[in-house]
């Protein structure tokens, strides 16, 4: 046998030979085998001396034939299939392999090969061996599989002697399975580093090692838990599918502590056969088996996230079997308001827990619980659109009670239910805060509530993760290292104003050598090394009292969270007097009516025209999901909008098709259209005369100001939103390029 050494698997980098993602399938098994099962063929071969000729059937991507080239004077690698043969001769040219002779053919078909061999090793399963026979020297050895289980495969000596083949022995098994850390490897989803980072975190948590690497790789569960999946042969759903066919009332025969352990959750049982979930592609369900009575279980591999949210149904759906006694009663004539059961009662608390753990896995920005006609109604805010949450189903009582678990956890009022009430709160789902403001609305049938997730994380998003434009960003990189001026983010509820001013200071952060205090109400996002303070209006601290505190803290950038009213604008407009840079938002349309709403705010035109710097006004646009992107022909009537004049001969337009990524949307989250007014000596001038906007915008349009159709229209040449989503960010009088005086402005 051949001495254990690993450094003769070491030298050949098994990453190389990783087949691309255009033939992941042939990287498995006797194909590509695992550096482990190398070692172990190595150790049970018989010794290969360095005069020898040894023949490699099977050869695949190369690397085992790879490894071999080191040991013996020359290797034929033989394989049928031409797309690897041509592979393997470019990888072992980049290694400077030049000892093995690759060999196009069926073995079933007779080998052409000259040299006689000392060494046959057939890491494919054959039918019969006595077309080998001239291959081989005399007291040659051949070396094959004769039984194969879930890829473990038994390994048979023979030996030639005269010319026949004589059976010697078992070599022993091996295991051609990949772990999981080969599979994330060999399809691209983690490097060594990211690997070994997983496992430092498993150890330290005290974790599955797979929930660890999923957390690293968070982008791809569900790719990499279907790989998984495949590899170990189980079927794989997911959670919209699976919550249809389960039996809640299995959950309650097994201990929960036990589940836990074994990472298993039973769903169905027909006779004797259990489907059981997990979320551990190695999970030992043996235990499950024996309470089923030996009975056959049925594994299927699902997301750590659904696991996560199957838990929290069955515990949810567990105790609703139980809540009959906690529910006060009613009577039918009882009104919705009236019927109010505990608002400590168990079955809502958990209802309302999973609600949560709903929004934060579909990463929804609101949660809204609605009522019409006494139907109650939930629905989630997914990249700008509502969908609704039909595996919820709650009655009006429980609708009722539900609203006072969030009334109390938001300290609201929960007897006040004539007037609209604000409130915030906080859950933690796994290793995530999440700032929840809640606002509730009386209506014809029952209030209704809407509750606003904001994840906590100490950072923001950066410029780049906000998908700036490389010239926008780095206008706003510009703007923020001005000394002092008025910076303005402007748009309608919702359009993501606050996330850019948070990019901005993130920047500012993480350069760390200016002073930066922000003013908000609420704080959306929590940041590392920025001073961040609340607006206690019960207390009479508003934004401009926060403002004049803040010019006698050395501060270098103030971030006034809105400017609403007179007061808060004076303030801001002296502090960047006073030799301050200060960031803050307005509610309004465009770039250049926020000027006009300067105005309506009682500031002095002078006082604009000096101070102001730049405004950004900005809409959201859903992205098109990449793992679904396809040329799409375009809207006709879109199109006579954007081009009245003809459609550019170089136009092109994208959509998403529809895929698990982005269940089946075509889109997956959302990008800033932005339009961005830089302030210059013409347009300062026009705001001390107190141009009207129409003026403002033509001159602003002559300085250069991007405006909101060339981004967008931008962004859908580019594939990274869909054409339609432009009458949606876009007024239907910016569709079209503007003109003035017969010329276009584009």
């Amino acid at each position: 046998m051949i001495p254990v050494n690993n450094q003769i698997t070491e030298q050949i980098p098994r990453q190389l030979f990783v087949s691309t993602a255009q033939n992941a399938e042939l990287v498995s098994g006797h194909s590509m085998p695992t550096q482990a099962a190398v070692q172990r063929i190595l150790q049970l071969l018989p010794e290969i001396k360095p005069q020898h000729n040894v023949m490699h059937i099977g050869a695949g991507t190369g690397y085992l034939s790879a490894v071999l080239s080191g040991l013996a004077a020359k290797v034929f690698a033989v394989e049928r299939d031409a797309r690897l043969i041509r592979d393997a001769s470019q990888r072992f040219a980049t290694l400077g392999i030049n000892n093995i002779q690759l060999v196009l053919a069926d073995v079933n078909d007779g080998i052409g090969v000259s040299e006689p061999c000392q060494l046959i090793l057939a890491t494919c399963l054959l039918s019969h061996y006595e077309q080998l026979v001239p291959l081989l020297t005399e007291n040659g050895l051949l070396v094959v599989i004769e039984d194969e289980k879930d890829h473990v495969s038994n390994f048979v000596l023979y030996q030639k002697q005269h010319v026949t083949l004589i059976r010697q022995h078992k070599l022993g098994w091996i295991d051609f399975s990949r772990r999981l850390a080969d599979m994330v490897i060999d399809l691209g989803y983690a490097d060594d580093a990211m690997l070994a980072e997983a496992k430092l975190d498993a150890k330290r948590n005290n974790e599955l090692f797979a929930h660890a690497l999923n957390r690293k790789i968070q982008q791809h569960s569900k790719d990499l838990y279907e790989a998984m999946a495949a590899e170990r042969q189980l079927s794989f759903i997911d959670f919209d599918s699976l919550i249809k066919q389960v039996d809640s009332s299995l959950f309650n025969h097994f201990s929960r502590t036990f589940l836990d352990r074994s990472r298993a959750l039973p769903v169905t049982l027909q006779g004797n056969r259990m489907t059981v979930v997990t979320d551990n592609p190695d999970a030992d369900l043996a235990e499950l088996a024996v309470m089923n009575g030996n009975g056959k279980i049925h594994c299927v591999l699902v997301t750590p996230e659904d696991f996560r949210r199957l838990w929290t149904q069955l515990e949810v759906s567990a105790k609703a079997q139980h809540k009959s006694g906690l529910v006060s009663k009613t009577h039918p004539e009882d009104t919705a308001a009236d019927a109010l059961p505990s608002p400590v009662n168990p079955y809502l608390v958990s209802l309302y827990e999973a609600l949560l753990l709903e929004a934060v896995s579909e990463h929804a920005s609101d949660i809204h619980l609605e009522c019409y006609q006494n139907t109650p109604r939930v629905r989630l805010r997914i990249d700008g659109d509502l969908h609704d949450l039909t595996h919820f189903q709650v009655s009006m009582s429980e609708l009722a009670g539900l609203i006072n678990v969030i009334k109390i956890r938001a300290e609201l009022d929960i007897a006040e239910r004539r007037l609209p009430q604000g409130g915030r709160s906080q859950v933690k789902q796994g290793k995530h805060l999440y700032d929840l403001r809640v606002q509730t609305q009386p209506s014809l049938h029952a209030e209704h509530v809407v509750i606003r997730l904001l994840k906590h994380t100490g950072r923001a998003m950066t410029m780049q993760d906000l998908g700036m434009s490389p010239r926008v960003a780095a206008m706003y990189q510009r703007l923020l290292n001005n000394p002092a001026g008025l910076v303005l983010v402007v748009g309608p509820t919702g359009s993501g104003k606050s996330t850019t001013l948070y990019a901005g200071l993130q920047e500012l952060a993480d350069d760390g050598k200016r002073k930066v205090i922000t003013v908000e109400d609420p704080i959306e996002y929590s940041i590392d090394k920025v001073q961040q303070t609340r607006v206690r209006a019960d207390i009479g601290f508003d934004f401009p009292d926060a403002v004049r505190a803040f010019v006698r803290q050395d501060p270098d950038v103030i971030l006034v969270g809105e400017i609403r009213d007179h007061p808060t604008a004076l303030e801001a407009a002296r502090a960047s007097q006073t030799g301050h840079l200060v960031l803050s938002t307005l509610h309004c349309n465009d770039a250049v009516d926020a000027i006009q709403r300067l105005k309506d705010l009682n500031i002095h035109p002078n006082s604009i025209a000096s101070e102001l710097l730049a405004v950004i006004a900005q809409r959201l646009a859903k992205r098109i999901c990449p793992d679904c992107r396809a040329p799409a022909e375009p809207d006709l009537v879109i199109l006579g909008e954007l081009f009245p004049d003809g459609v550019p001969g170089n136009f092109r337009c994208f959509a998403g098709a529809g895929c698990s990524r982005c269940h089946g949307r075509g889109t997956l989250g959302r990008i800033a259209v932005v339009e961005f007014l830089l302030m210059n000596t013409d347009i300062r001038n026009a705001i001390s005369r107190e141009n009207t906007a129409s003026e403002l915008r033509w001159q602003a349009l002559d300085a250069g100001m991007i405006t909101m159709r060339d981004s967008a229209l931008n962004l859908v040449i580019d594939g990274i939103i869909p054409l339609h989503e432009l009458p949606k960010v876009l007024l239907q009088e910016r569709m079209a390029p503007e003109h003035r005086g017969g010329v276009q402005q584009l």
